[in-house]
């Protein structure tokens, strides 16, 4: 059946450009209110990065499977209740009145943000063809750089003057506006798509959640603890479910056989190094100039500009050096950037000035914005076409559960450095802190220092403060060597397995899709 088309194909591309702009947004503002929700809740470190990595969790857990929704059950119709489901849940988040609230309700946004990002990427394709499609998607990459670079500003700004809940209210209220555009997009499905690959959804899902909630709790309740063993097994047996599920399927969700592809593997592991080398800055930054620094979180977002502006116009610098760099070059200096730039970023210490961090923070940023230019088109191109959809959604599925696991890596190693940095060096001080390694590195990575500091007689406050500072420093230094050292790695291995040949399509290649068909709304 036909349907009618939309007044202007300005229509799409604005309500999907909206759209996208709050989900990075959402991602950074969170972690900029993060110092403010510690406050006001008095909640632990390990409750207040649900707050992050209960949304980033859900989004990478719930791509494919939204993208399969998409497909059956249309995509406006998709776009429209994940819109909803982000707006309303972002409105619970600000009228939050206890952190179990917020942390279930950034959850939830997660899942609406997966179905933004699938069926909105969908709604594109299907609306533009040729070269008005690859200008639409060139908006649309752009859009969420852009989210990107600035939401740790707006969010700061927004904490700052209105507190911590505009953070969530603004999102929620904006998100309301795009249900309200979302009713004069065209519908279309996928009419071969008559089936949701449940089994495979709730094996990834499953695994996923108990891997991030191990690395998360075990910092807290110690490595060893009955929860955390609990968790890496159920992990590894629904990850093998996982495995064993999708490789029955006739038209599985994540097919294993592109992994046989030299380039798509290279590309997935470029994609997982930069994104565990970037988003836990964008994450943890904010507290640690909050903390160490004692700046607001305005000046905070200020000072991540520095990093993020560069994803801004290095996607277009990337896309005309395609013309004499060779993709595979291209990426590996990407990779290779975040390395070099990440182990930079340990000049960062107690008052530095914003010219003396300028060059590390400009090398990461460039190294990010360059592969944001080259990475997503080439994962795609990468494949056969009958297989691209598919690669787009296995390519952001590693992405996101990259962030997901690297925020909640990251988070992990910078509360169990600082506490090993702070030692017994709090033995001669009274108070809750005093013997309190544990307690003082929790609030230091939730960007709280002036709380635990009035907690010390006055005349000792000077000698605290100076033993806190260094020691978040110096766990924030380890942290980032280890980072570095992820991406210096994985620099060697993309660049290896990307130099070698592709080879022919797996046997088990899912029947081809036919053209979208259009139906009545």
């Amino acid at each position: 059946m036909r349907e009618a088309t939309p007044k202007s194909p300005v229509i799409s591309l604005v309500t999907v450009v909206l759209a996208s702009l709050l989900l990075p947004v959402s991602l950074t503002g969170a972690s900029v209110a993060m110092p403010g929700v510690a406050a006001d809740f008095h909640s632990s470190l390990a409750a207040d990065q649900w707050i992050v990595n209960g949304y980033d969790l859900t989004f990478a857990g719930f791509m494919l499977a939204c993208g399969a929704f998409a497909d059956r059950f249309g995509r406006r119709r998709i776009f429209l209740l994940g819109t909803l489901v982000f707006a309303v849940c972002s409105l619970i988040s600000a009228a939050s009145t206890d952190i179990a609230l917020l942390d279930a309700s950034r959850a939830v946004a997660g899942l609406g943000a997966a179905a933004v990002l699938t069926s909105g990427s969908a709604i594109l394709a299907h609306t533009f063809d040729g070269a008005a499609r690859a200008k639409a998607f060139a908006v649309f990459g752009t859009t969420v750089g852009v989210g990107m670079a600035f939401g740790p500003f707006i969010a700061g700004s927004l904490s700052t003057n209105l507190g911590w809940r505009s953070v969530f209210l603004l999102p929620g209220i904006v998100g309301l506006v795009v249900v309200a555009l979302a009713t004069l997009l065209p519908e279309s499905r996928d009419p071969q798509a008559n089936r949701v690959d449940w089994a495979g959804t709730i094996t990834f899902s499953g695994a996923l959640s108990a891997l991030i909630a191990a690395l998360i709790e075990g910092s807290q309740l110690g490595w060893a603890s009955a929860f955390d063993i609990a968790a890496y097994i159920a992990f590894a047996v629904l990850l093998t479910a996982f495995v064993i599920v999708e490789r029955r399927q006739t038209r599985p969700m994540f097919d294993f056989a592109l992994f046989r592809q030299p380039q798509f593997v290279s590309l997935c592991v470029a994609v997982v190094a930069l994104v565990f080398g970037f988003t836990p800055l964008l994450v943890y930054l904010p507290s640690y100039l909050t903390a160490v620094n004692g700046e607001t979180t305005m000046h905070a977002g200020v000072d991540m500009l520095m990093l993020t502006v560069p994803t801004i116009f290095f996607p277009l610098i990337a896309g005309y050096l395609l013309r004499w760099i060779p993709l595979r070059h291209l990426v590996t200096a990407s990779v290779g950037l975040t390395a070099a730039g990440t182990a930079w970023l340990t000049v960062l210490h107690p008052g530095i000035g914003n010219w003396a961090a300028l060059a590390p923070y400009a090398v990461i940023g460039i190294g990010i914005g360059t592969s944001f230019g080259v990475m997503d088109g080439a994962a795609v191109s990468s494949v056969d076409p009958s297989r691209a959809g598919m690669a787009a959604g296995m390519f952001n599925t590693m992405r996101l559960a990259g962030e997901a696991i690297g925020i909640a890596v990251v988070g992990s190693l910078l509360v169990n450095f600082t506490r090993s940095h702070l030692g017994h060096r709090l033995d001669a001080f009274t108070g809750p802190y005093g013997h309190g390694p544990t307690a003082l590195a929790g609030a230091l990575n939730q960007g709280q220092l002036a709380g635990p500091e009035s907690t010390v007689p006055q005349g000792s406050r000077a000698a605290f403060h100076t033993i806190a500072t260094s020691s978040y420093t110096g766990g924030l230094h380890d942290a980032l060597w280890v980072m570095a050292a992820f991406c210096a790695a994985a620099t060697v291995l993309v660049a290896a397995v990307g130099s070698k040949q592709p080879t022919p399509a797996a046997a088990t290649t899912p029947a081809t899709r036919t053209e979208p068909e259009k139906v009545a709304a």
